[in-house]
C-alpha cells in the first residue's frame, strides 16, 4: 500500500491499492478523509459539575508533569510518556478526585506533554508552559469502544462519555464516517464535544474549473485575478468597541471577587462570538472559491513574522508602535492561515490544487510589462505603472501576478535596491 499524506490539519491522505479480477489488474485509488465535527454540549448540573473537575484534573496532569521534565530532572532519572503514564497509575491509586477520572484523558495530556516538547525541541513552537484554567480546559477519549454516539430526535442527540453516561448535545449534521476519538472542551461557559472521524472516497479526478490568482489584504480580504473581489468581514473590528468596554469594566474590578469572574466570563464570551463569526465567514469564503476553481494560488506569507510587536526595547524602543499594532490587531483580524488552511483541504477533495509562491514584488510588478517599481503602487487601491502607464487595481494587479508565477520559476529581481527595479527576463518599453 503507497501512502501519501497532505500537510494538512485535517490529516487528509490518498491512498492507492490493486484489485485484481481473473487475469486483469485495476487500480482503485480512495481518499481517506479526516475531519472533526463539533457538537455543543447541554449537560446537567451534576454532568457539568463532573466535567469541570475533569478538566482540572487533566491540567493538574499536564502541570504536574511538566514540573517533573523541567525541575527534577537529574543525571541518571530521565522522564518520558511510558514513565509518567505508570506514575498516573500509582498517583490514581493514592488519590481518590484522580480516580474518579478516566484513565486516557490523564494519558492524553502527557501524550500531548510529550508533543510539546518535540515540537519546541526541533524549533517549531517555544518552550512547554503550564496549562491555565479557562484557557485549556479540554480533555480527549481516543479509544472509540469507551464513548458513542445517538440521535433521539431531528436536532438533538447525545453523547455517551465514560463514568458520566449520556450527555444531551445539539444534533445539526450526522457523523458521516468512522469516529476514532473524541475532544471534549469548555470555551467561555460553553462545552463542546468534537468528534473526529474518517471515511474513504473516491479519488476525485483532477479538476478542470479555472485557476486563479488571490491576494490577501486588510482592506479587501481577497483580491481575485478574474476581477472579483471578496470584502472583509472585520468581525473584531465590529466588536472592538463592545470589547473595550467590557475590558474597562473588568479593569475595575476587585481581583478574586465574584463581579470579577463574572466579568471574566463576559469578556471571553465575546471574544469566543466573534471568532465564531470569523469561522462562519472564512468556511463561507473557501466553500464559495473551492466549488468554482480547479487551482488558487496563493503568496506564502509568514503571517506570524508579520504581526510581531513594534515596541522594541527600552533601550532601542520601537517607532511607530501604535500604528504597527493597529496593522497587526487587522491582519489576524482576516485569518488569512485558516483561509490557507481551508483552502487546502477542501480543494483536496474536489480534485483541485492549491500553490503558494513568493510574495516578494508581487503588489510593485506591472501585470502587463512586468516593471518593477515601488513608485507604481499609487495607494492601497491605485496601480499605475511608472514604465508603461497602465493603471488598474492595485489588488487585482497583484492577484494577475501571483497566478503568473504558479506556471513558471519566479524570476529573479534585478536591482531591486535601485529606483526602478525590474524581474529579469523583462523589458521595459521606451516613453
Amino acid at each position: 500500500m503507497d501512502t501519501a499524506f497532505f500537510g494538512s490539519p485535517r490529516g487528509i491522505c490518498i491512498y492507492s491499492f490493486l484489485l485484481r479480477r481473473s487475469a486483469s489488474v485495476y487500480t482503485i485509488h480512495l481518499m481517506l478523509i479526516r475531519k472533526a465535527h463539533i457538537y455543543r454540549l447541554y449537560p446537567i448540573d451534576e454532568q457539568e459539575q463532573k466535567l469541570g473537575q475533569w478538566v482540572g484534573a487533566v491540567r493538574f496532569t499536564y502541570n504536574i508533569a511538566l514540573e517533573q521534565r523541567r525541575d527534577w530532572y537529574r543525571p541518571g532519572r530521565t522522564f518520558n510518556f511510558a514513565s509518567q503514564c505508570r506514575e498516573v497509575t500509582t498517583l490514581r491509586a493514592e488519590v481518590d478526585w484522580l480516580r474518579d477520572v478516566p484513565v486516557h484523558p490523564l494519558q492524553q495530556a502527557i501524550k500531548d506533554l510529550d508533543r510539546a516538547y518535540m515540537n519546541w525541541w526541533e524549533g517549531r513552537a517555544q518552550a512547554p508552559q503550564p496549562r491555565k484554567r479557562g484557557l485549556n480546559d479540554a480533555m480527549r477519549f481516543p479509544d472509540p469502544a469507551t464513548f458513542d454516539f445517538r440521535r433521539i430526535s431531528r436536532h438533538w442527540g447525545e453523547v455517551k462519555l465514560p463514568k458520566l453516561g449520556w450527555v444531551r448535545l445539539r444534533w445539526d449534521r450526522d457523523i458521516p464516517g468512522t469516529v476514532k476519538n473524541i475532544t471534549v472542551g469548555r470555551r467561555a461557559g460553553i462545552w463542546t464535544v468534537a468528534a473526529q472521524y474518517e471515511r474513504e472516497i473516491a479519488d476525485p479526478s483532477p479538476s478542470t474549473l479555472p485557476a486563479v490568482g488571490i491576494d490577501r489584504g486588510v482592506a479587501v480580504f481577497a483580491a481575485v485575478s478574474n476581477g472579483t473581489s471578496i470584502a472583509p468581514a472585520d468581525c473584531g473590528k465590529k466588536a472592538l468597541k463592545a470589547l473595550r468596554r467590557a475590558q474597562r469594566k473588568l479593569a475595575r474590578k476587585k481581583r478574586g471577587s465574584n463581579n470579577r469572574r463574572k466579568q471574566v466570563r463576559r469578556v471571553a464570551r465575546l471574544h469566543a462570538r466573534v471568532a465564531r463569526a470569523r469561522k462562519d465567514f472564512l468556511h463561507k469564503a473557501s466553500s464559495h472559491v473551492a466549488q468554482n476553481h480547479g487551482k488558487v494560488v496563493l503568496e506564502k506569507l509568514e503571517v506570524r513574522n508579520m504581526v510581531r510587536s513594534a515596541g522594541g526595547t527600552v533601550e532601542q524602543p520601537g517607532r511607530n508602535v501604535r500604528a504597527k499594532a493597529g496593522l497587526n490587531r487587522s491582519i489576524l483580524d482576516q485569518g488569512w492561515h485558516g483561509f490557507r488552511v481551508m483552502l487546502g483541504y477542501k480543494l483536496a477533495e474536489r480534485g483541485g490544487r492549491l500553490i503558494e509562491v513568493p510574495a516578494a514584488y508581487t503588489s510593485q510588478t506591472c501585470s502587463v510589462c512586468g516593471a518593477v517599481d515601488a513608485a507604481s503602487r499609487i495607494s492601497q487601491s491605485q496601480f499605475r505603472c511608472t514604465a508603461c502607464g497602465h493603471e488598474a487595481n492595485a489588488d487585482g494587479n497583484a492577484a494577475i501576478n501571483i497566478l503568473r508565477r504558479a506556471d513558471s520559476p519566479v524570476l529573479p529581481v534585478e536591482g531591486h535596491r535601485a529606483k526602478r527595479p525590474r524581474e529579469a527576463g523583462t523589458r521595459r518599453r521606451a516613453a
